[in-house]
């Protein structure tokens, strides 16, 4: 049997479970930062790693607003999430050097939004052959660089600009 170690997960599997009716991204808005994952925030909109990401720097960029669609967020907001976007792309393509990307919305539990009750864009950076045997029949993701070392570069990127 193989095992792959990942120590630095074992709060997640240990932590008390989320009081029903809490909204995940409305406590992490009012959260530190560091502990949050959240590495910038702007006006209507903060940046946060995701904390079972994909790949690594997998982001996402959530409103304040807690709205459940992209036609309750006031322009504003939604005009700053795609800017957030853009700079996330562009702070991570510097850290990370992909190869391609994935950018999204999963509005609604029918179409796989984890957290359907607050609106969220996804930024995932991709590389050639980042799916592997381990991902497709062995369902499991390897992502070899620890969040909090994810969150302390990428926060850095976004205050220097």
């Amino acid at each position: 049997m193989d095992y792959l170690w990942t120590p630095w997960r074992y709060h997640y599997i240990t932590a008390a479970p989320a009081e029903p009716g809490v909204c995940v991204f409305c406590h992490a808005a009012a959260a530190d930062d560091h502990q949050a994952l959240v590495v910038h925030r702007a006006t209507h909109n903060f940046v946060i790693l995701n904390r079972f990401p994909y790949t690594n720097g997998h982001v996402m960029v959530v409103p304040f607003v807690h709205v459940a669609s992209i036609e309750d967020l006031p322009d504003p907001a939604l005009a700053e999430m795609m800017g957030l976007a853009r700079d996330a792309v562009k702070h991570l393509r510097a850290l990370y050097h992909p190869e391609g990307w994935n950018l999204g919305m999963n509005l609604g539990q029918s179409a796989g939004a984890g957290i359907a009750a607050h609106a969220h864009m996804h930024v995932l950076p991709r590389w050639t052959g980042d799916t592997s045997f381990i991902t497709t029949t062995g369902e499991t993701r390897v992502v070899p660089e620890a969040l909090e070392t994810t969150w302390e570069k990428l926060s850095a990127a976004f205050r220097t600009g």
